[in-house]
């Protein structure tokens, strides 16, 4: 099998789409991650699986702290944003949350402390302990096959 038929299979499986975010220096750091996922109830731990060579995998390795936001629909365009696919600068409102900055309407935005990471093949994986989550109502914005999609709710 080669990359593109392994990309292909993996862009079957729909996933709700996050932005990871922390603070250093003062600067606001995020970026577009579907590579999420709950780990544990007790204690309560994610995971977010980030590229080595992204800028974000020094921040997080640097601060030992993410916030993770899950988008609603109306939030491609932020999603395009962080993700590198938007023409010039765009302006993200953030609101803060456990000292971590969180995209404002966001569905739900989790706080996040490092506890553990490792390295597999090109990424690496940070564990971290939740320290608090805030909710909101809303329908998730999703990607499937390479593309943005919406939830459609069975009658």
């Amino acid at each position: 099998m080669d990359d593109r038929q392994f990309r292909n299979a993996m862009s079957m499986f729909a996933t709700g789409i996050s932005v990871i975010t922390t603070t250093l220096d003062y600067d606001v750091h995020g970026m577009t991650a579907n590579a999420f996922m709950s780990v544990s109830l007790n204690p309560k731990l994610v995971l977010v699986s980030i590229g080595e060579r992204a800028k974000m995998h020094h921040y997080i390795q640097t601060t030992g702290r993410y916030a993770v936001s899950f988008l609603a629909e109306d939030q491609r365009e932020i999603s395009m944003t962080f993700a590198g696919q938007m023409e010039g600068q765009r302006s993200v409102e953030f609101d803060w949350f456990n000292g971590l900055p969180v995209i404002r309407d966001a569905l739900a935005a989790i706080s996040c402390d490092v506890v553990d990471a490792h390295k597999a093949g090109d990424h690496t994986l940070f564990i971290a302990e939740v320290s608090d989550v805030r909710l909101a109502t809303g329908q998730p914005l999703l990607f499937y096959q390479g593309k943005y999609s919406r939830a459609h709710a069975f009658a």
